[in-house]
């Protein structure tokens, strides 16, 4: 006998909920400028990620998943600035079609499925990046709360990750192959 989990029933109907939202474009304007300046304050943090961006200057990477997308240019300074819609150097498509998905990889600490089109240089510089760079979230807060208190709640975030790593680890599919 072939049960349907509660889980995917969910899953489907948020799929269809979702498939039917469309967010205003002034929210969309303001996330991707609030997410530039979320990732130039993490690549400030990281001399040698600048260093290697810098190496691109002008170079355009474009992200989409569904029916978002958005494009960032390398500025001279190896950060990252909002660029217009253009042909992109390099176009990283994420392939789970569902915002689920997405979250059960992030709580196994898997990374997303992406398809990768484009120029091979500037794919392996953001690779490494992906790959080497961190926030430094408990420092970010130890400058607003001070040391003690900051390394408690980090503490406290931790163990919250590892706890629904590893709920995650028990839902339905979590035995599945990582992506490629």
């Amino acid at each position: 006998m072939n049960m349907k989990s509660p889980f995917s029933a969910v899953a489907e109907g948020l799929a269809k909920l979702g498939a039917g939202l469309k967010a205003p474009d002034w929210l969309v304007d303001e996330t991707q400028h609030r997410l530039v300046l979320f990732l130039n304050h993490v690549l400030m943090q990281e001399p040698e990620a600048q260093a290697r961006l810098a190496r691109q200057q002008g170079r355009v990477v474009k992200l989409q998943w569904g029916d978002f997308w958005m494009q960032l240019a390398v500025t001279p300074a190896g950060l990252c600035e909002r660029a217009p819609a253009a042909e992109p150097d390099l176009l990283l498509t994420v392939t789970d079609a569902t915002p689920l998905g997405l979250l059960k990889d992030a709580l196994r600490g898997d990374k997303p499925g992406v398809r990768i089109e484009g120029d091979v240089q500037l794919a392996a510089e953001v690779s490494w990046l992906i790959d080497h760079v961190r926030w430094d979230a408990e420092e970010d807060l130890s400058r607003l709360v001070g040391d003690a208190p900051a390394h408690t709640l980090a503490g406290i975030g931790r163990a919250m990750a590892q706890a629904l790593r590893q709920l995650a680890a028990r839902l339905p599919g979590a035995g599945k192959a990582a992506h490629s």
